[in-house]
């Protein structure tokens, strides 16, 4: 690359004067001086530069799962992601009605691998088939209601909760259900396939055939034990997710 130094060659040829040897000495230094800071400069932005785009392109993070109004609420726990376990206790376990445990393993893209560190959130319906807010209800607490939980995968996949089987919204034919969204490390939350119970009066073929069947399929047959009602769902992450790269 060749530098011309504009500045240099207009103090030589100002008003015409002649050069002395004293002169040109001088003015050949200052162009020198001065086409090296010009160098300088220009090599400093170039750097600056590349150091930025490099740093942008790194916190770049591909979208997957289309649009989801809410999926923000995972970032609203009480608990940071990083001091999660793997087991959550919903608000309204202790209370009266029919007891649920759901457990199961979250897999990696191949549906072998066990995923760790996959943060689960998941909300319902009350007893009554309303999402009633706790009184210092907050952000999306006000829409979700108060039985919601977090937790996250261990080291082998493994996740479970314990609520209440949440009954069907009153006045429909709409399933009970618990919405679910995941959240893995390197990636933005989604939404994933709703939980539905095996024997709902409501889930019908038609309702089956609607399953989008996002991290496989949501619906689940429940054991009764001990008292309690147990439930199994795994979970392969990106299967049926807009966006995902697929292996």
């Amino acid at each position: 690359m060749s530098w011309h130094c504009e500045l240099c060659d207009r103090v030589c040829s100002y008003n015409g004067h002649k050069k002395s040897p004293r002169t040109s000495r001088t003015l050949v230094n200052l162009k020198t001086k001065i086409m090296k800071q010009v160098l300088f400069f220009a090599i400093a932005i170039t750097i600056a530069s590349s150091g930025c785009s490099q740093t942008t392109n790194q916190k770049e993070t591909k979208h997957v799962g289309g649009n989801c109004e809410g999926c923000e609420a995972i970032n609203e726990g009480s608990v940071p992601f990083e001091k999660l376990t793997n087991a959550a206790t919903l608000p309204d376990y202790s209370e009266t009605g029919p007891k649920l445990e759901i457990s199961g393993i979250v897999y990696h893209r191949d549906g072998k691998t066990p995923a760790k560190d996959v943060v689960l959130y998941v909300y319902h319906t009350d007893q009554t088939g309303h999402y009633t807010p706790a009184p210092d209800a907050k952000g999306w607490g006000k829409r979700h209601g108060r039985i919601r939980g977090w937790m996250k995968t261990d080291k082998n996949g493994f996740y479970h909760f314990y609520t209440l089987k949440p009954a069907a919204y009153p006045g429909t034919n709409i399933p009970a259900h618990i919405h679910i969204t995941l959240k893995e490390p390197d990636k933005n939350e989604y939404y994933i396939d709703e939980y539905l119970f095996e024997g709902d009066p409501f889930l019908t073929t038609t309702e089956r055939n609607r399953q989008e069947k996002r991290g496989g399929s949501g619906i689940i047959s429940l054991e009764q034990r001990n008292g309690m009602l147990h439930g199994k769902r795994d979970i392969v992450l990106g299967l049926n997710i807009p966006g995902y790269d697929v292996p």
